[in-house]
């Protein structure tokens, strides 16, 4: 297979002064993409900023030929989301891959979680995913298009103790993905999530965390491989952690249909509502075709 390449494209990769995201921005640039590199420069919880961070991975970048410029606008408002894509027209007039990869970890059980600890997750990782794909989103539409890759987490898939903020702001994410997808249809713009694993700061100092297993570069050509134009799956959540690659889907039962329904009934029926031996994977219309279908109707 031709080397894939991103000659005369332009990404925008949040979360890029370090971990997954620098891996992720210099590959893209190393196979020829211009790169905004956003990162406000913040620790882990998302406290301070320090505007060297993205300032060195720029540098690091450039030394190395790549074509790259720095952001240090927060995800976190409308404005910061603005700034960071008007960063890469401003630049160089277009915007052609945006992978959303910043984040910030609070960690505290939930019966001890206050609200501005949630809040606090959410602003960065689920409205900064709105703040900065719904201005790259018209750019993209308007030039016909584009590639969005919005980052998840196996939080968001399956939920983590300690991390309900957390959870909450990757499946919102993929929730995010997918209703851009499907608004999408047509415009030439593709989305999907990418679900990662890497020996980072947020990962924590945990043993798992420390495998070398869970390089970032691991993970950083399945997004690549998302965002270029080779690419024809949209509205799809991808897997890369520890050199594994795979895909998740949610799935359905057939379901059973009775025009009228007790408790005692649905008791009854449980266990073939629950069999998930054939399960079904479908898409917002899809999902209400065979819903309605099973009552005799066509939608």
């Amino acid at each position: 297979m031709d080397e894939l390449r991103f000659d005369g494209r332009v990404a925008v990769v949040t979360g890029a002064g370090q971990g997954l995201g620098w891996a992720y921005a210099r590959l893209l640039a190393e196979r020829g993409a211009k790169v905004v590199i956003n990162d406000l420069g913040c620790a882990v919880s998302g406290d301070g900023s320090d505007a060297s961070v993205a300032q060195l991975a720029v540098e690091k970048i450039v030394a190395a030929g790549g074509e790259v410029v720095a952001s240090t606008a927060t995800v976190a408002t409308p404005e910061g989301g603005k700034a960071i894509i008007g960063k890469a027209l401003d630049t160089w007039g277009r915007i052609d891959i945006l992978v959303h990869n910043a984040g910030i970890v609070r960690r505290a059980p939930f019966r001890e979680m206050d609200a501005g600890t949630f809040e606090a997750i959410l602003a960065v990782h689920l409205r900064g995913g709105f703040h900065v794909a719904q201005p790259a989103f018209v750019a993209m539409e308007k030039a016909g298009y584009g590639r969005i890759v919005m980052t998840s987490s196996i939080a968001g898939l399956y939920g983590l103790a300690t991390q309900v903020n957390y959870s909450t702001a990757k499946a919102g994410l993929i929730g995010l993905m997918r209703a851009i997808h499907e608004e999408a249809q047509g415009t030439g713009v593709q989305a999907n999530a990418i679900v990662p694993g890497g020996a980072t700061r947020m990962a924590g100092t945990t043993e798992l965390a420390a495998s070398p297993d869970l390089s970032p570069e691991l993970v950083a050509p399945m997004v690549a491989w998302l965002a270029h134009e080779s690419c024809t799956q949209s509205g799809e959540i991808m897997i890369g952690t520890a050199g594994r690659m795979a895909r998740a889907v949610v799935v359905e039962s057939p379901g059973v249909y009775r025009t009228n329904w007790t408790i005692e009934q649905v008791a009854a029926d449980l266990a073939e509502i629950r069999d998930i031996s054939a399960p079904m994977e479908f898409d917002f219309m899809g999902h209400l075709r065979h819903t309605f279908g099973m009552a005799g109707t066509k939608l």
